[in-house]
């Protein structure tokens, strides 16, 4: 993890934790996250009307999350009593059910160790934090919004289904892509690769640099990347399994750790 004010950065591996939420009084972070992508999210506190909002827009796609195997979780610095009774006034006075855990932070313990109190902001209150995690338990993204505006929580969706798309296709998204839209390839790194690009025609050229592809319909002659995540390993194989970091296809054709190399631009 990154040094720096305790923040963890995309690419550093999502630090484990226990706590007590509104749906276990024992949760294990690892344990509950099984082989899925996670959502998790700070908020400054209870029973305020901002975050009341946000609680609701992610319960109304939490459906939507939940069909491309992402969990959601929430966390502030307040009681499990408080949690308990804002979700019970959520579902009494607005008719939304809020289905996912909110973790109870009380003693700061786990906002301090993601990072999400910023004290010029508040030295009290989380600021609107969320980290993008996925199965092998690796930082993807993470996005700060200031107390005093609402997240979007459709461009959150919007951000880990690219993230899933880059991964599933060892691709890139362009500005403003949605699901369906075409992916950038990619680019050549030689004159012989330049000369390959050119002579596909299922790419979209923009330039040499820049095609696009639909990636909604396959090529017969090359076949998708597609990127498994290796279900964990009893204790005793474990053990003699030799230690080696994990692998990720990135779009500019390089296998390497996700710490290590950046995706391409």
């Amino acid at each position: 993890m990154s040094e720096e004010q305790g923040l963890p950065r995309i690419g550093d591996h999502a630090p484990d934790f226990s706590a007590v939420t509104t749906q276990h009084t024992e949760f294990n972070f690892s344990v509950w996250q099984e082989q899925d992508w996670v959502v998790l999210f700070s908020h400054p506190a209870d029973f305020t009307p901002v975050c009341t909002t946000e609680l609701i827009a992610f319960a109304r796609l939490h459906d939507l999350f939940s069909q491309r195997k992402i969990k959601l979780i929430g966390l502030s610095v307040d009681s499990i009593h408080a949690h308990l009774a804002w979700l019970r006034n959520i579902q009494e006075k607005m008719n939304v059910g809020i289905s996912f855990p909110m973790i109870a932070d009380a003693d700061m313990k786990i906002a301090k160790l993601y990072g999400m109190i910023h004290p010029n902001a508040s030295s009290m209150a989380t600021v609107r934090a969320v980290f993008i995690i996925d199965p092998n338990r690796v930082i993807r993204a993470l996005v700060s919004y200031p107390l005093n505006v609402g997240r979007n929580v459709d461009e959150i969706l919007r951000l880990v289904t690219a993230l899933q798309a880059t991964q599933r296709f060892a691709c890139a998204t362009p500005a403003n892509w949605q699901e369906g839209d075409k992916v950038v390839v990619p680019p050549p790194k030689t004159l012989q690769e330049v000369e390959q690009s050119l002579a596909k025609p299922e790419y979209d050229h923009q330039d040499f640099y820049l095609a696009l592809k639909d990636v909604s319909k396959p090529s017969e002659a090359e076949p998708l990347v597609s990127v498994k995540t290796e279900a964990p390993l009893p204790p005793e194989e474990e053990a003699h399994k030799s230690p080696e970091p994990p692998v990720t296809n990135h779009a500019e054709g390089n296998v390497s750790s996700p710490a290590e190399s950046a995706p391409p631009a």
